[in-house]
């Protein structure tokens, strides 16, 4: 089943059960789905839902914290909800050890030595860990092995 219907059929159950976070939550990533669809007249695949997931979770993460700088716990509050409604739908997450292992296994595969290879190796990792693991991390990783 794909994701696009995997959230068609929560946002039913969300609103039979009146969970309004669920509800306007998977309402948000519809939102941004059907935004794509219609401009760019193309279906998104799941891996390309993924990615828009991704990044409303990012957004939102970047609005609890400039809502916790405004002192509006509530809204805070709002945006948490969100964040863990999205993550409902996207892979597992690698853990630090895990993602330490695949870096390590990459860098040695191109053969990276240095700093200077950072670009390559962001390159193949995005796609290698694509929704397992975000941008910052694998950077963060990358240049805890090289540096």
């Amino acid at each position: 089943m794909s994701l696009k219907q995997i959230l068609k059929d929560d946002l039913k159950t969300a609103m039979r059960e009146k969970n309004i976070v669920k509800r306007d939550s998977i309402r948000a990533i519809n939102t941004m789905i059907k935004q794509i669809e219609v401009d760019e007249r193309r279906e998104l695949d799941d891996s390309e839902v993924l990615k828009l997931i991704q990044k409303g979770i990012k957004q939102r993460e970047e609005a609890v914290v400039q809502y916790k700088d405004a002192s509006r716990d509530d809204l805070v509050q709002k945006e948490q909800e969100q964040i863990d409604v999205f993550k409902e739908y996207m892979p597992k997450q690698l853990t630090d050890e895990e993602l330490e292992t695949g870096m390590k296994e990459l860098i040695a595969e191109l053969g990276a030595t240095s700093m200077k290879d950072m670009g390559k190796i962001m390159g193949q990792a995005s796609k290698k860990f694509a929704g397992v693991a975000d941008g910052k991390r694998i950077n963060e990783m990358t240049k805890k092995l090289l540096g």
